[in-house]
């Protein structure tokens, strides 16, 4: 069986040849005049930053260059992109607050916490993550963030330690050292969520950070070096046990000190 092959005259041959040309020429046209914004939205950087609050705006104009400007005032950050202005130094790191499946089906300590929500449907996950960020010099911030996929929680919990930023007061308020230098806390303070109680006490230099794990992440990112711990309740609730512990640092700040002890202690706020 042979297959014949379709034979065109001369004059259908030359005219599917001009239109091939015509539709190439208006295809490189197109090309040439394409906008050029559209190729500049998909190399857009993050320079473009356009503030929607006032605090924003004066940060961008270099109004404000100090973060402890917005602090010391009190005022409210609704901005993320405020806190990446004036620290752009900010460390970023996860606290596992949940479990996966393991080798041998044991339990594996996870950044992710997943629960689940039975419907008609079926089960309709979330995941959560705790992320906290810090300078390692004074300035820790932590936020929690909820959402159906893994990337947005870790998002969303990034932004909120960011909006979330204090300063951490620090000093030596241990009586065997008396050195006068922001290496541990100036007194002892206390924290609770749930029926998890953090005590933290100052001590001497070269103690260490005497403190269950994840909240020595958290307390190393404030700046704090040596410090003593007690800790009362249900700690295994890691959520509640790294709540605590910032309740107890935001007492560092809510506490009202003399000018005497702040000289005696060598007391710091925020970056040295």
């Amino acid at each position: 069986m042979t297959v014949e092959k379709k034979k065109f005259p001369e004059a259908e041959k030359s005219k599917l040849e001009s239109t091939g040309e015509a539709l190439a020429i208006e295809e490189v046209k197109a090309v040439s005049e394409e906008p050029e914004g559209v190729l500049l939205k998909e190399e857009s950087t993050e320079s473009d930053w356009k503030p929607k609050t006032l605090l924003g705006r004066k940060v961008k104009t270099k109004e404000i260059t100090n973060i402890d400007v917005i602090l010391d005032d009190g005022k409210k950050i609704l901005e993320s992109r405020i806190v990446d202005e004036l620290m752009p130094t900010l460390e970023v790191e996860f606290i596992a607050v949940g479990q996966s499946k393991g080798k041998f089906g044991g339990g594996k300590r996870s950044i992710w916490r997943q629960t689940q929500k039975k419907t008609a449907e079926g089960n309709k996950p979330k995941f959560s993550a705790l992320a906290f960020v810090g300078n390692k010099n004074g300035y820790i911030g932590i936020g929690y963030g909820k959402a159906k996929e893994t990337v947005p929680a870790r998002e969303k919990s990034i932004r909120k330690a960011k909006l979330n930023i204090m300063k951490i007061r620090r000093g030596c308020g241990s009586w065997a050292c008396n050195c006068k230098a922001p290496h541990s806390i100036p007194f002892s303070v206390k924290g609770k969520c749930g029926s998890v109680i953090v005590v933290l006490k100052p001590a001497p230099k070269g103690t260490g950070l005497v403190v269950e794990k994840e909240c020595a992440k958290l307390l190393s990112f404030a700046g704090i070096k040596d410090v003593h711990s007690i800790t009362f309740g249900m700690s295994r609730t890691k959520l509640n046990l790294i709540k605590a512990c910032i309740y107890a640092l935001q007492e560092l700040n809510a506490t009202k000190i003399k000018e005497e002890n702040v000289r005696n202690l060598g007391i710091v706020e925020g970056m040295v």
